[in-house]
């Protein structure tokens, strides 16, 4: 079970978002570069990025301030937001990053997705982001009618390292993770699942610890850390704990 705090990048800056809307942004750190560090510093393992620009626009707009990241950190990142081409993978693998996470693409060209696993195996993350049980592309801006296990259950065995599941609903307000659709993916495939979307507390995180969700790679907290109602030190002892 790994928790991976999350920078999320508007403009350059580390941001959350409520509920996917990109006009309700809370600035939280001007220099992803010295967050990074300090999640590091903090004793987090992995590190989740994304490029909320990227994600509208299609393609990357926050590289250098990835590249800051990357720069910071010796931790591994996984980015996601806008990468929609083998190139463009094979580009951000090689500066530095661990894993890519694929999301519109996922939806628009799955045969893509099943040729990069091919080509980077390890490196590849499916991000599923749902809207009342529909997946949701285009930085969230677009709903499809494509259920989350649907669309999970197409990279059955393609080598994909991790589902990325984020309820769309619950982001950024702080409501709890959404366990009966979050449990149900994980359920339904072998892909290993990590959680997104509304991770509110310390309770989440004993919660993510409970033999049920033991079928879980991890959780990812962002506005609950930054706004400190997650201690970084007890939740990674809780689950360092569980580990043994």
């Amino acid at each position: 079970m790994i928790l991976f705090p999350a920078i999320d990048l508007k403009d350059g800056q580390c941001v959350r978002l409520k509920l996917g809307d990109m006009e309700q942004a809370t600035v939280y750190n001007t220099n992803p570069g010295a967050q990074a560090r300090a999640f590091e510093d903090q004793g987090f393992e992995w590190l989740h990025v994304v490029d909320l620009n990227g994600a509208f626009a299609g393609t990357s707009v926050n590289g250098a301030a990835v590249d800051a990241i990357l720069k910071a950190t010796s931790n591994p990142v996984q980015l996601g937001g806008g990468i929609r081409s083998l190139d463009h993978i094979e580009s951000w693998l090689e500066r530095g990053l661990s894993r890519v996470i694929l999301g519109t693409v996922a939806v628009r060209d799955p045969a893509l997705v099943i040729e990069a696993c091919r080509r980077f195996p390890g490196k590849i993350a499916v991000g599923i982001d749902a809207k009342g049980g529909k997946v949701a592309v285009e930085g969230w801006a677009e709903a499809s009618e494509l259920g989350v296990i649907e669309l999970a259950k197409k990279f059955e065995g393609a080598g994909v390292s991790a589902i990325i599941y984020t309820d769309i609903d619950r982001d950024g307000i702080l409501t709890g993770i959404n366990w009966e659709s979050t449990l149900s993916l994980a359920d339904a495939v072998s892909i290993p699942v990590i959680a997104s979307g509304g991770l509110a507390s310390m309770d989440d995180i004993r919660r993510m610890l409970q033999p049920d969700a033991a079928k879980l790679a991890g959780a990812i907290t962002g506005r609950a850390l930054y706004d400190g109602r997650i201690d970084p030190a007890e939740a990674l002892a809780l689950i360092r704990a569980a580990r043994a």
